[in-house]
């Protein structure tokens, strides 16, 4: 049987609050796509991402008939609107052969358009070159593609002006940590271990040019004092998030000893314009965000913590350990900056979200969703949670009773709201 909706009563204060204050809130969780096949969004890659277009109606998705295995080079999976103004409907309106089960294809709504346009990655099927896509729904037309034959790079985060996104080599990516790569992506610089024509790109939206923001060679040089093997692995780049000024990114530089040892693990900012490439010697772990202007919210030892990236230091902790009891989990931060979720997932199969409103620290906790059998790996189901627009709801993936991965949507209501209990 698969869960169409389930209202949580689990609703407790981690701060001051009155018991009554957060009695009053609640969390309604539903499932909103179904097999026989599988649903996804991603997980990661940019601040503020929202698989919702701006009125709310479409939520993007991708579809595939197996999630058993790792996409081939010949693997499309399809590219679908779920309309949540008819019954949450899902219509297959493109394709890629540029993605993975836990990123997805780096879905963007362009926030020039935030109604009808976004951004993805694809693959050129004769080339193996991976280029970003401008779709836009109304036409239903691919309406630009950032093709770059020299060094064909793919998004890896849009800014939230939209001036910009961040490119990467997800070839190289694909051999260094497949989980986030695309498989048999032409990787021009897979002879060199710290290229110096590879490493981390920024994009203009409207010109439609590239520049390379910072080399692999320039980031060992700054790196290699700190981390003496670094000249003995291939290099790579994890995670470029923009902050919400769009003037900042933070990225991982990483290099691995095998396929599990990870020997070079350094987090890294730069400015928009290239300038003030820092390496920082305090790592913020699990899956991190942006908080507000130069803070990165994520794990710092065994608690969840905000960390200046000007002032290289912890600024604060945040929630508690019983808010928190998995502070290296997936985050999000609501876009209006009220309300933090972590997303843990543990290994008996189960995903749970904790969610703390900032201004009162009220705590509510969602009942279990299933990993499944997938806890390990490329293949594995991660909690992935991503906000809506109005900050009161994430969507979130899961496996099923049916055997496949879907779709949910977590949502937060008051008591008096109506939420469902169909089981």
């Amino acid at each position: 049987m698969q869960l169409a909706s389930l209202l949580v009563v689990f609703a407790f204060s981690a701060g001051h609050p009155s018991m009554a204050d957060s009695a009053a809130l609640g969390l309604d969780v539903k499932q909103i796509t179904f097999g026989p096949k599988h649903h996804f969004f991603g997980y990661i890659g940019q601040s503020k991402t929202i698989p919702w277009n701006a009125s709310g109606r479409y939520i993007l998705a991708l579809r595939t008939d197996y999630h058993d295995r790792m996409p081939t080079a010949d693997d499309a999976a399809e590219i679908c609107l779920i309309d949540t103004t008819d019954n949450n409907k899902v219509l297959a309106i493109e394709e890629t052969r540029a993605w993975n089960f836990q990123q997805g294809t780096m879905f963007y709504w362009n926030p020039a358009s935030l109604d009808t346009q976004f951004f993805f990655n694809d693959r050129d099927p004769e080339t193996n070159h991976i280029y970003t896509v401008l779709y836009d729904v109304a036409t239903r037309d691919r309406i630009c593609e950032y093709r770059f034959p020299d060094s064909p790079v793919g998004n890896g985060g849009v800014a939230p002006d939209g001036r910009f996104f961040t490119a990467i080599n997800y070839g190289r990516l694909a051999r260094e940590r497949p989980v986030t790569g695309y498989p048999e992506a032409y990787d021009w610089s897979k002879h060199e271990k710290a290229p110096a024509n590879d490493g981390l790109f920024l994009v203009d939206t409207e010109s439609r040019t590239k520049r390379l923001l910072v080399s692999f060679e320039e980031m060992a040089n700054r790196a290699r004092p700190r981390y003496p093997a670094i000249d003995k692995v291939r290099l790579y780049i994890n995670h470029t998030l923009w902050n919400r000024r769009s003037d900042t990114i933070y990225f991982f530089l990483r290099g691995r000893l095998g396929r599990k040892k990870i020997a070079v693990n350094v987090p890294c900012t730069i400015n928009v314009d290239g300038s003030r490439f820092t390496t920082h010697d305090i790592f913020i772990g699990g899956h991190p965000e942006w908080g507000e202007n130069y803070q990165i919210i994520g794990r710092h030892r065994d608690h969840q913590a905000i960390y200046d990236v000007n002032q290289k230091r912890i600024v604060r902790r945040l929630g508690t350990s019983e808010a928190f009891p998995k502070p290296e989990g997936d985050i999000a931060l609501s876009p209006d900056g009220t309300w933090f979720v972590n997303g843990s997932a543990y290994q008996d199969g189960r995903l749970v979200y904790d969610f703390l409103r900032l201004v009162d620290d009220i705590h509510l906790r969602s009942p279990a969703l299933s990993r499944g059998n997938f806890l390990h790996g490329e293949l594995r189901i991660d909690p992935a949670p991503r906000w809506n627009r109005e900050s009161n709801a994430i969507l979130v993936p899961s496996w099923t009773d049916g055997g496949t991965r879907q779709l949910f949507v977590i949502r937060i209501h008051e008591s008096g709201e109506e939420a469902g209990l169909e089981l």
